[in-house]
């Protein structure tokens, strides 16, 4: 039974959400959590991509005994996540130096064209020349033919 509201524990851990086996026992964090988290974030912003595997590899070159799962838990704690990779641009030049893609500046700088193909209900195949306005990301032209 608690004490101070006077509703038992079974009760009490239902409303908040809790299993009971949490309420046994008391946490006792260790003496060096609060080094190990600062050491974990310092890391982390340090080496921006890195996940949490490597960073446990890295706390280990610098003499901390940890494990994986206990740098997982701290690392999901305090929110930490890697950012998702950003797509790769396409080259913007050629080897010989000169530019081989531009960025649109204004309307009607830069066009771009492609092909798509696709099939009628009875099933045969059509393809369409496109051609897009890149600033405006406006289609200029769609010439359909078999």
């Amino acid at each position: 039974m608690c004490t101070a509201l006077g509703v038992s524990e079974r009760r009490a851990c239902k409303v908040t959400g809790q299993h009971r086996s949490t309420q046994r026992k008391p946490a006792n964090p260790r003496p060096d959590e609060k080094l190990l988290t600062a050491e974990i974030i310092r890391l982390a912003s340090q080496y921006g991509r890195y996940g949490y595997r490597r960073i446990t590899a890295l706390l280990r070159n610098d003499g901390w005994t940890v494990n994986a799962k206990r740098v997982e838990r701290i690392w999901r704690r305090e929110g930490l996540k890697v950012p998702k990779k950003q797509p790769k641009r396409g080259r913007l030049w050629l080897n010989d130096g000169s530019c081989m893609r531009l960025r649109p500046q204004y309307r009607g700088h830069v066009w771009s064209y492609d092909f798509a193909a696709d099939r009628t209900l009875d099933g045969k195949a059509f393809r369409m020349l496109t051609v897009i306005d890149e600033h405006s990301r406006e289609c200029l032209a769609i010439h359909v033919q078999r």
